[in-house]
């Protein structure tokens, strides 16, 4: 049995993820709003009046939603692609997708309140 496995070579894969980041923009609304979260808060990290050290960890920190979202992505079209029935264990790995999302922006916001805290001697 072949598995569907392209050869590897650093263009090719680089093309592939490009491919991949265009249909998930394309087709995923939830990654979309990952997005503009990603550009908004983004231009608000390098914003504040903070150090170039906080305005890092602050920028970096929204790439955690984004990540998680395109792996949530990953879970709900192989699901899709294996059954297109109601199945618990299908709702299940969804479900845990999107704990995943939910979870990933609340360690995002911690990061956020921590950093500002510290940055701004609330604590």
């Amino acid at each position: 049995m072949k598995l569907n496995k392209p050869k590897h070579s650093l263009f090719r894969n680089g093309i592939y993820a490009v491919e991949g980041f265009i249909d998930i923009t394309k087709n995923e609304t939830s990654f979309k709003w990952q997005l503009l979260m990603l550009t908004v808060m983004g231009i608000t990290a390098w914003n504040l009046p903070l150090s170039f050290g906080y305005s890092s960890i602050l920028f970096i920190s929204l790439f955690i939603p984004v990540l998680a979202e395109v792996t949530n992505s990953s879970i709900e079209r192989v699901v899709d692609l294996v059954t297109t029935d109601y199945h618990i264990l299908a709702k299940q790995a969804k479900d845990a997708g999107a704990t995943l999302v939910l979870l990933s922006l609340i360690v995002t916001a911690l990061i956020w309140l921590s950093v500002l805290a510290v940055a701004f001697n609330l604590v």
